[in-house]
């Protein structure tokens, strides 16, 4: 009987993505300790540290379908370890003495270690083809729309006019970099874990760097230069690249929310009918999965903190906060996931209301480009002068709710400078964009190599 959200079969379809969810099943973990306890088998035979037959007998029979589930959680419970049980197991149902040869040399850290990191890197996989897919979104909405100009927003406030499409062009190349770092970090937390019982590998140290290296490139994981029995840094990488990338999620799932508020109105999460905004008021149309994914990047970052909490270890093993991460890190990856492929589906369906960018580009009757005619007006009086002048003409025109043109017109030296035409051109909003289209077009050309990559592989 489920008891979690991830697992539950009412709210696992919002929690996680089934993927994600398969590569931290109990199923997977069993399976990649086996598939740890296999390589060491295999690498210590290719030294001669243990007989070939018993190497090729311990890895035909790790298998999961060989093992019973029921007794090795049985068997976690009645030894208070975790490990011991399947290693019992493989030991029984080998053949022979291979049996005698399971687990030679080894610590369970070491293990469980290496399984937890052959999960993140199926993980870590997932994660950036969904980031590519996303990616590539992104990037197509923002070239769409990078001359649909809608209101600017500092503070809350109404600042400059920018486009939609520049918004987008900023989300995609958060995630690029995102992307980055995780191709970057792979080198420092995709790593194996061989190093024995206090990380000296003194159980085979004749041979126990040649072991490590090939028990580490059996499974395609880095070599360490060093154990890291306690240098959880790499798991507190990993943690801190989720997090962000949750976080740029959030950031983005928070944003739709804002923008589809009643006042606003410029962008709307995908709707259909069917959908149900709320059980007592029929006309609402909220923002529900956009404020799921919300919900997600809270849980994600408050978890991934542990990774932090992690490092700090005592001597030469602690069990204290390794026993978090098997919590943690399957927490944050499973419900990154279920973030990115529910944002996924809204920005597919996105409904962007341009008349409502429009009509709010000119809610504040020009105030929005006053940065623009005091420019202008400071080549003539100097920049601060000009400030002056055309704050004073702002607040008049805010108190008195009057367009700024008709206050700029009334002001006397604005005017010993420019003509009524001359000021009603610097005040319109959709000539003050900047370098919105040129900055969409330096994203779209530094990431789309990467979408490119992606479709063809």
């Amino acid at each position: 009987m489920a008891s979690f959200v991830i697992d539950s079969e009412l709210y696992k379809g919002i929690y996680g993505s089934e993927e994600m969810n398969k590569v931290f099943s109990d199923e997977s973990l069993l399976q990649k300790w086996l598939d740890a306890e296999a390589a060491l088998a295999i690498a210590e035979a290719e030294v001669g540290l243990i007989p070939e037959e018993a190497a090729r007998e311990i890895a035909q029979k790790a298998k999961f379908d060989n093992l019973d589930m029921p007794t090795i959680s049985k068997g976690i419970v009645d030894t208070s370890h975790p490990l011991i049980t399947l290693i019992r197991s493989l030991e029984k149902i080998c053949d022979g003495d291979a049996g005698g040869y399971v687990h030679w040399g080894a610590t369970t850290q070491d293990i469980m270690d290496t399984a937890v990191v052959l999960q993140i890197k199926e993980a870590q996989d997932i994660v950036s083809a969904q980031l590519k897919t996303f990616l590539e979104t992104c990037l197509t909405l923002a070239v769409k729309h990078k001359e649909t100009i809608m209101p600017g927003r500092t503070h809350g406030q109404h600042a400059l006019p920018v486009t939609l499409g520049y918004k987008m062009a900023i989300w995609a190349d958060e995630i690029g970099r995102h992307l980055e770092r995780l191709e970057e970090g792979k080198k420092r937390y995709l790593m194996g874990q061989f190093a024995g019982a206090a990380g000296t590998l003194a159980s085979i140290s004749e041979s126990g760097l040649e072991v490590q290296e090939k028990y580490c490139r059996i499974l395609g994981l880095e070599q360490p230069t060093i154990t890291w029995h306690v240098g959880r840094d790499g798991f507190a990488e990993f943690a801190s690249i989720i997090a962000m990338i949750s976080g740029t999620i959030g950031k983005i799932a928070n944003e739709i929310i804002n923008l589809q508020r009643s006042e606003i109105g410029e962008i709307e999460e995908g709707f259909a009918m069917g959908k149900v905004g709320s059980s007592t008021m029929p006309h609402k149309r909220n923002p529900m999965v956009c404020e799921y994914v919300v919900g997600l990047t809270r849980i994600v970052q408050r978890n991934a903190s542990l990774g932090f909490d992690g490092m700090m270890q005592e001597h030469e093993r602690d069990m204290t906060f390794w026993l978090t991460e098997w919590s943690y890190l399957p927490q944050i990856c499973m419900m990154t996931s279920g973030g990115i492929q529910q944002l996924q589906g809204v920005l597919e369906g996105l409904i962007v209301h341009q008349e409502n960018m429009t009509k709010n580009l000119y809610l504040l009757q020009g105030l929005i480009v006053s940065e623009n005619l005091m420019l202008k007006l400071g080549k003539y009086v100097g920049r601060q002068v000009a400030h002056d002048i055309i704050y004073d003409v702002s607040m008049k025109a805010f108190e008195e709710k009057r367009p700024l043109l008709e206050t700029a017109l009334e002001h006397k030296e604005i005017m010993i400078h420019m003509d009524e035409e001359e000021v009603r051109s610097h005040l319109n909003p959709k000539s003050y964009i900047g370098l919105c289209t040129q900055f969409v077009d330096r994203v779209e050309k530094k990431w789309s190599p990467l979408v490119i990559n992606q479709t063809n592989r």
